[in-house]
């Protein structure tokens, strides 16, 4: 029996080398694209957007990366308002940095009086200015009418660190409550002090409470598979493969689902390249690492993109890349 099922482990089909899982996969929500720098992160998650845009009622690509560059992927200027892009009904665009766009002084957590002293006691904790951010947008994007968010990234670290933002708020949420408990007392000692400056203790820790319960939300879903996913984008060089295994490994320790590797600039041999040298070269080298990929992530889906003779902007651009991406055709040897 055990050598029949190692048979039958073997003669698994690997998985279908295309995204069109995730437009079958109706309850997504948030679709993260990343990896490292200059690997087409962009156009693949642009592309992407523009696939779903077919089979889902609203979809909104978000870029959090401060190096924007959705306006020039779709030839037409993007903010920091959900913007409707161009020959599209139900596709919309923003461009914001998560940590300048939002000023933690002003959100919800602000009471009256209570919002400076409980802001100053939150600046006081390391990279909860950044945090509390991002928290805010989540929330804010949370209150639009999208079906689906796909977000264009910055590089990896920094995307990383994005994504780790509400566990940070979760523990340092429940430190806060933590305390509140251990010095209960003291601060009922001190509440008719604070409430004669106009700060209510009570009203600050209710507004905590509450900031808290969008964090437990955020990511209670981030670690749903069924509503977040991330889609490593790489090439077939050295750096990126190293690069998109340090990010496999750091999604699998935050439990962020990740089953998707879209393999850009890839240099398959054509009629052309028959007595370039140049070019057999460059495959040989993409090939083995092309190999390598297959090897370490038998049970992802690889999506492999050729190199294209055009840059890819604009809606046929884009439309003609999200083809490529969703209905992959059977790939070169």
């Amino acid at each position: 029996m055990a050598d029949d099922a190692l048979e039958d482990a073997f003669d698994e089909e690997p998985l279908e080398g295309s995204l069109k899982n995730l437009l079958d996969q109706k309850s997504l929500r948030w679709i993260f694209v990343g990896g490292k720098g200059g690997v087409g992160k962009t156009t693949t998650s642009c592309s992407l957007a523009v696939a779903l845009s077919k089979v889902r009622k609203k979809v909104l690509i978000l870029s959090t990366d401060p190096a924007h560059n959705l306006s020039d992927a779709f030839k037409q200027k993007i903010g920091k308002t959900a913007t409707q892009v161009k020959g599209f009904e139900n596709l919309f665009a923003m461009e914001i940095d998560p940590k300048l766009d939002v000023d933690v002084s002003n959100m919800d957590l602000s009471l009256g009086n209570e919002g400076k002293f409980t802001s100053g006691m939150l600046s006081s904790i390391p990279g909860i200015d950044e945090a509390m951010s991002f928290a805010e947008l989540m929330k804010q994007v949370q209150q639009m009418d999208y079906d689906v968010v796909v977000f264009d990234t910055a590089p990896t670290g920094h995307t990383l660190r994005l994504l780790t933002f509400p566990k940070v708020l979760q523990s340092t949420f429940g430190k806060i409550n933590t305390l509140k408990q251990k010095l209960g007392g003291l601060l009922s000692q001190f509440a008719g002090l604070l409430q004669q400056n106009g700060t209510d203790p009570d009203q600050i820790f209710k507004k905590i409470e509450q900031a808290k319960k969008t964090i437990d939300i955020v990511n209670s879903q981030f670690q749903n598979p069924d509503f977040t996913t991330f889609v490593c984008v790489a090439i077939p060089e050295f750096l990126s493969l190293f690069e998109t295994e340090r990010l496999v490994q750091a999604l699998t320790k935050y439990e962020i689902d990740t089953h998707n590797i879209v393999v850009n600039q890839i240099h398959f041999l054509d009629e052309d390249c028959k007595d370039c040298k140049k070019c057999q070269a460059r495959w040989r080298i993409q090939k083995k690492y092309l190999d390598q990929i297959e090897e370490l992530y038998d049970d992802f889906h690889v999506t492999k993109c050729p190199i294209l003779p055009q840059e890819v902007r604009g809606k046929e651009g884009l439309e003609s890349f999200g083809k490529i991406l969703v209905a992959q055709e059977e790939t070169k040897n």
